[in-house]
């Protein structure tokens, strides 16, 4: 809980500032800004962005990983008085069960359980089972992990 006795936002700004973080962020003004025929406010737009950058949801990912087997309805309240908005929820949770997943892949490295709404109202894993050694491992230079604990991919036979 923060200073004025509310909860802790299930989200958090990630540093846009750091080294070889692209946002995708340029380019496009300094290619139309002498057309002659465009108002400068055609040219350049608003300054607000069509784009969100900078939110990382991994709290609420967890937040929901622990509340499995619990009331939706409860959940759902609780996480919607926390976010900036509810389309990150559905990413994870589905509430019609012919469309639930097993993992959802967040990000190139980043895998997460698939959940789904049962006919009681109750937060369910997809696939209870699942396991890292299930999940493809893309490549070897990043840090793959499945629901915050890092894996890595088998060892290759020795010959």
């Amino acid at each position: 809980m923060n200073r004025n006795n509310q909860k802790e936002l299930l989200f958090r700004k990630v540093n846009t500032k750091a080294r070889n973080i692209h946002h995708n962020f340029g380019g496009d003004f300094k290619y139309s800004r002498n057309k002659k025929r465009e108002t400068l406010e055609q040219i350049k737009g608003t300054m607000h962005g069509k784009k969100e950058r900078g939110l990382d949801y991994t709290p609420l990912f967890r937040f929901l990983l622990s509340k499995v087997g619990s009331e939706w309805n409860e959940i759902f309240r609780e996480v919607k008085a926390r976010l900036d908005k509810t389309e990150p929820i559905f990413w994870l949770v589905s509430t019609n069960q012919n469309d639930k997943e097993d993992f959802i892949r967040v990000g190139e490295s980043t895998y997460y359980s698939g959940m789904y709404v049962d006919d009681n109202g109750i937060l369910q894993l997809s696939n209870p089972t699942l396991k890292p050694t299930d999940l493809k491992h893309y490549c070897d230079c990043c840090t793959h992990t499945f629901n915050g604990v890092v894996f890595w991919p088998s060892a290759p036979s020795s010959p």
